[in-house]
């Protein structure tokens, strides 16, 4: 697909050889040549969303048109789960963990390969992908993005207990449409497969022992329960020694990105832009001969 409306950037539908095999991905080019590319994952609780979700085109574009180049990931998903019923017990068919986390591993690591510099991003779901993308990359001693954006993700296998503060933003108007604690369960189960996977830190890196993650901007939204994962997250981040910056966006709810026209898209973005922008200037350069600039490894990416 090409987009090349006025006004728009234009963009190209390419594949990535992966181990499970092509990964759709989304190319935005950027105008910056001192930028680094973002690779960026759409959330949908691992089971929905696409290329064309607001949450994936939407911000692509929106990053792509400040000069930034940006690839979108169209990693492969699970089943969809039921808001209702548990998973049944023991294995669960079809494509689970870590079948959607070697997609954007895959993605990432040729991204790597091409440009040597590139940042990480996504948002929901997509937000625990980039987190434990980073992190299985750094175990594996492989080279790993040079910052990541972290915009209202889940990355615990259980939702973290609410602090009364958060208890607070979550009540009214806004307590329907919250993401319960059983609902949370459900959802990572079904992206998990197995009970094993979800102690995994590479499937759900909350929790987990964090440390060589590169710079982290952490965005949640105002009234999300899923911001108790995001808080406790940003506190384990940064126990264990990983620079990071976390902001709420007010008034928002989960998944603005997803929503343009609300009023929390447009900050949420040049927020993002902005800290990339502040990283790039702290790092200027390509990196493709440095296997990890933040521990000293040498290696050709």
């Amino acid at each position: 697909m090409t987009d090349d409306r006025p006004g728009r950037t234009a963009a190209v539908d390419l594949t990535v050889a992966g181990r499970h095999g092509p990964v759709p991905v989304r190319s935005y080019p950027g105008s910056r040549a001192a930028t680094t590319p973002l690779v960026w994952l759409h959330g949908g609780g691992f089971s929905y969303g696409g290329l064309d979700m607001p949450e994936s085109h939407a911000v692509a574009s929106a990053v792509a048109r400040t000069g930034r180049q940006v690839t979108a990931v169209d990693y492969r998903r699970v089943p969809r789960w039921s808001w209702v019923r548990a998973p049944k017990p023991g294995p669960l068919p079809g494509i689970r963990y870590p079948v959607p986390l070697d997609d954007v591993v895959d993605v990432l690591g040729a991204a790597i390969a091409t440009h040597g510099a590139v940042a990480l991003g996504g948002a929901s779901a997509g937000a625990c992908l980039a987190a434990a993308a980073a992190l299985r990359l750094h175990a594996e001693g492989a080279p790993t993005p040079t910052a990541l954006v972290l915009m209202y993700g889940t990355f615990h296998a259980r939702l973290p207990p609410f602090s009364p503060q958060l208890r607070a933003r979550l009540r009214g108007r806004h307590a329907p449409a919250q993401f319960r604690p059983s609902t949370v369960h459900r959802m990572n189960r079904n992206y998990a497969g197995t009970p094993e996977a979800m102690s995994d830190p590479f499937a759900f890196p909350g929790g987990h022992d964090v440390r060589g993650l590169p710079p982290v901007l952490s965005v949640d939204a105002d009234h999300d329960s899923l911001r108790a994962s995001g808080d406790r997250f940003a506190e384990e981040l940064r126990a264990a020694g990983v620079e990071v910056e976390h902001r709420i966006m007010p008034g928002t709810r989960h998944g603005f990105l997803n929503s343009p026209s609300t009023p929390g898209f447009r900050p949420a973005l040049e927020t993002m832009t902005a800290w990339l922008d502040a990283q790039d200037s702290r790092n200027p350069g390509d990196s493709r001969d440095t296997r990890n600039s933040r521990d000293g490894r040498s290696g050709t990416g």
